[in-house]
């Protein structure tokens, strides 16, 4: 099981129908984390056969091609290299070479891996020398290649962190304090994904700039979605992707959250040459870049909503994924959520005969910190909803859980939280006051402290945050 406490969040002593709805919603998330392991994505949208490298039904022909150059990372390009590997051994007529920026925090089985194929463990979510690196060493590769290569480039949510490639005089300290302040902002993902390409050499179609003008290799792409819509172009800042946003976009985001003043001189002077020098912008007309260039979205967190669907409708529950698009500040949805919950029972009691009732959502909640506390985003939308409804009168059994499926939210060992009747009757009787932790951005440590934060460590898994919501009605 991914879940390491899952004993812990299903004791005995809570009462039985609470008990019943936590192992539902806990093994419903197990389902969803097993459905998006980035090897099983892999496996499903690659093939080869009869030297035919096969890919959402397009071929591509290993023996017209000399070598096989696989590059990357993400937090579930470990797993993605490896499945790749598996392919290649198994092949066995092409040589190939690689190296992938993983996360420093992940924890992987390599014994069916080769030295051919290395990992650089990099830090994740501010940038570090060791990703700096391993993106240079990627770039020394290409300059190696030819025409008659082929590039395999391996890409999912994290890689913006982890294959940092910083633009001019943009230092490697510039980038880290540009990003914490991004990151503290609460700015969505496309806003800071905007930004991080405008400073980035590797970012926003420089790769495929730089993989033209070295040899025009052959560039395949296969992509893990962890981005609201699945916009190649902000999926870790679109290395393969032409650019459609701009150095006045970059310029306007950091004046709406009132970052001009904050970030390093450097980063601010590049943005605002960038605005009036057309030669410094990414890529977005030059279509001979992109010519070779071949990218594939193999999976998202659609993969996990079709897989809890099922798992929940053999349980006799009526599913509603109500959105895909979940985005925002997460203390403003956590506290509307009730009254969001509310309006959907009432449609759920008069349409349907069944008792009980899941709602499914998906996307990435923001968090602007203002206090020193830990925390995540889930955890904090769960906090906000749980003292809202503290007052509420429930005649219903319900859980909710908001889960960043790659295993680490915020600055916190958790991947989210559980709340349901047994957590706020349990706050309530022993009067816990909400607004200490939501004030402090610290819902973890209020969660940790009620055993209701859910715990698997890095998962190398990376597709959207998943919101999970079961109500049982009594009868």
């Amino acid at each position: 099981m991914y879940i390491k406490n899952f004993s812990q969040l299903t004791p005995n002593e809570i009462k039985e129908d609470s008990l019943t709805l936590r192992k539902v919603g806990l093994n419903a998330l197990e389902v969803a984390l097993n459905s998006v392991q980035a090897g099983k994505l892999i496996k499903r949208a690659v093939k080869i056969l009869n030297d035919m490298l096969i890919i959402r039904n397009e071929e591509f022909d290993l023996s017209t091609f000399r070598e096989v150059l696989v590059i990357g990372g993400g937090k579930a390009s470990a797993q993605m290299a490896l499945a790749i590997e598996e392919l290649l051994k198994e092949y066995s007529k092409i040589n190939y070479k690689g190296l992938i920026n993983i996360p420093n925090s992940l924890n992987i089985d390599t014994s069916s891996a080769s030295s051919k194929i290395r990992t650089n463990s990099a830090s994740h979510p501010i940038p570090d020398k060791n990703g700096v690196n391993g993106t240079k060493l990627m770039f020394s590769y290409i300059d190696n290649t030819t025409k008659d290569d082929l590039i395999i480039f391996l890409l999912s949510g994290g890689g913006s962190a982890l294959l940092p490639m910083p633009k001019q005089d943009i230092t490697l300290a510039d980038l880290q304090e540009t990003n914490s302040l991004l990151l503290g902002s609460g700015a969505s993902i496309h806003e800071i994904n905007t930004i991080r390409k405008h400073l980035s050499d590797f970012k926003g179609g420089n790769l495929a700039k730089k993989i033209y003008e070295s040899s025009r290799a052959t560039v395949i792409t296969l992509i893990i979605s962890d981005v609201v819509g699945n916009n190649m172009e902000f999926i870790a800042s679109g290395p393969t992707v032409p650019d459609t946003t701009t150095f006045k976009d970059s310029y306007h985001i950091l004046k709406k959250y009132d970052l001009l003043s904050k970030v390093p001189v450097p980063v601010k002077q590049l943005i605002e040459t960038g605005m009036n020098d057309l030669s410094l912008s990414n890529p977005l007309n030059q279509s001979a870049f992109f010519k070779n260039v071949h990218n594939y979205l193999i999976g998202s967190v659609e993969s996990s909503v079709n897989e809890i669907t099922k798992y929940l409708e053999d349980l006799n529950f009526e599913v509603d994924y109500f959105s895909n698009e979940i985005v925002g500040e997460a203390a403003i949805f956590g506290k509307d959520l009730y009254n969001f919950i509310v309006y959907k029972l009432q449609n759920f009691v008069k349409k349907s005969n069944k008792r009980k009732f899941a709602l499914l959502g998906t996307g990435e909640l923001t968090v602007t910190i203002k206090g020193k506390g830990i925390g995540g985003r889930n955890q904090e939308m769960l906090l906000t909803f749980l003292n809202e409804i503290k007052d509420k009168n429930i005649d219903y059994n319900f859980l909710i859980i908001g889960a960043n499926l790659d295993g680490i939210e915020g600055n916190s060992e958790a991947m989210g939280a559980l709340v349901d009747n047994a957590l706020l009757s349990q706050s309530v009787e022993n009067k816990i006051e909400f607004n200490t932790y939501l004030t402090n951005n610290d819902s973890n440590s209020f969660f940790k402290m009620l055993n209701c934060d859910i715990i698997t460590g890095a998962t190398g898994i990376n597709v959207n945050d998943l919101l999970l919501i079961l109500i049982d009605i009594n009868d």
